[in-house]
């Protein structure tokens, strides 16, 4: 967490390969983002508040061209699969730009899990979405959360308290706070939050 302009997108972005860094080095899964990113690519998925999917394309056909990037086998198995899973299976043929928010948001989860990630990063996923769409969205992630590590990034604290097993707060692109749940004092958490804003980078 932390206000805006904190760096918490730019941070996603670096981890994840979508950015280079303009000085230091990051590793991620052992792998340096920028000489490992190919291999890094292969082990990570990306879910965002933009779904990064393409609006002319049906549903089916956005996850079968993630899948020969991926060289997934046994493609239209996991395509059913992971549109089974989102509940979308009866909208595979629909193009995309036909989409709820929350049916794109659930779209971009199966895109993000196709080649069965080890790390996810999510940028805001939950932004937009209403409160029905926000359960089927926490409901899926409870379902794949076993085996995995996610990095999350929110502006709704108490989601990201709930959700975390470790939580730091991000302001001019450093690390204000950083603490395992079982330490935190939600009220304390809040209060040093609520100083970051006042850092002149809101």
């Amino acid at each position: 967490v932390g206000p805006n302009g904190a760096g918490k997108s730019t941070l996603l972005k670096v981890l994840s390969t979508l950015t280079r860094p303009s000085k230091g080095t990051a590793t991620v899964l052992g792998l340096d983002v920028i000489e490992g990113a190919v291999e890094l690519r292969e082990r990570i998925g990306f879910i965002s508040h933009n779904p990064l999917l393409y609006p002319d394309l049906t549903a089916e056909e956005n996850l079968e061209f993630f899948a020969e990037i991926y060289c997934i086998e046994n493609p239209k198995q996991r395509i059913h699969e992971l549109l089974d899973a989102v509940e979308l299976d009866h909208r595979r043929l629909d193009l995309v730009r036909t989409f709820s928010r929350g049916m794109l948001q659930r779209l971009s989860i199966a895109r993000a899990l196709l080649h069965d990630p080890a790390l996810i990063f999510l940028d805001e996923p939950y932004s937009g979405l209403d409160p029905h769409a926000m359960d089927i969205f926490d409901g899926l992630i409870a379902s794949i959360r076993k085996g995995r590590t996610f990095v999350m990034v929110s502006h709704d604290l108490s989601k990201g308290l709930e959700l975390c097993s470790h939580a730091l707060i991000l302001a001019k692109g450093r690390i204000v706070l950083h603490q395992d749940k079982a330490l935190i004092d939600e009220d304390e958490f809040a209060a040093t939050y609520r100083e970051t804003v006042g850092l002149g980078v809101s």
